[in-house]
């Protein structure tokens, strides 16, 4: 496997680790605030992986029509991964993403998985464009916030605003929805005559 795929792969392997830091608390009650301080930076390399695939990609001439797909696919599996554990807290009661949200967000994420799978079958790869990247880092900024709401709530530090905090986490998700359809109809414009002949 080629370096940049390598690091590519590393997201889908940190997806799974992720959950298991999140979850064993809510489930055990036990390693409450540790379990996040270990989620924290493997969340951040997994997510600086994204930057590092494409980087040595460039440098070491590894650009390939599989990585234009395992790419995207590894970042889905990534995020949804993590939003699906930020519909759930260790305060009970509490989420940062409601699931009408998450659905629209996976609803978006599978069906641009099947325009890409289509697209692969006729000979075309589809690299992320410009509006797809963007959404990346609103996700990634979505992921980040919720995670620090959850850890103020496992450091028993929840502050008076902490309501307001939660409103801003799903301003910030919709936004994610926004944009991820927003993408996703771009993509249609230029990649959806694939479509047709079927």
């Amino acid at each position: 496997m080629k370096l940049s795929n390598k690091f590519t792969f590393t997201r889908i392997i940190f997806a799974p680790i992720f959950f298991l830091l999140y979850y064993i608390p809510i489930w055990t009650g036990k390693f409450v605030a540790p379990s996040l301080l270990i989620a924290l930076p493997c969340l951040i390399f997994a997510e600086f992986t994204d930057y590092l695939d494409g980087h040595y990609a460039r440098k070491h001439n590894e650009v390939s029509d599989f990585g234009k797909l395992f790419d995207p696919f590894a970042d889905v599996i990534l995020h949804l991964t993590s939003f699906t554990c930020f519909m759930q807290s260790y305060l009970a009661g509490n989420s940062y993403i409601p699931v009408y949200l998450f659905t629209l967000i996976m609803l978006r994420e599978f069906s641009q998985n099947f325009l890409r799978m289509v697209a692969a079958k006729k000979g075309t790869a589809i690299a992320a464009r410009k509006g797809g990247k963007f959404k990346t880092v609103m996700y990634v900024v979505a992921e980040f916030y919720a995670l620090f709401l959850e850890l103020l709530v496992r450091l028993d530090a929840i502050p008076e605003c902490f309501g307001m905090l939660k409103v801003i986490s799903t301003v910030i998700f919709v936004v994610c929805v926004i944009l991820s359809y927003s993408s996703f109809i771009d993509y249609l414009l230029h990649f959806g005559s694939i479509l047709k002949d079927n």
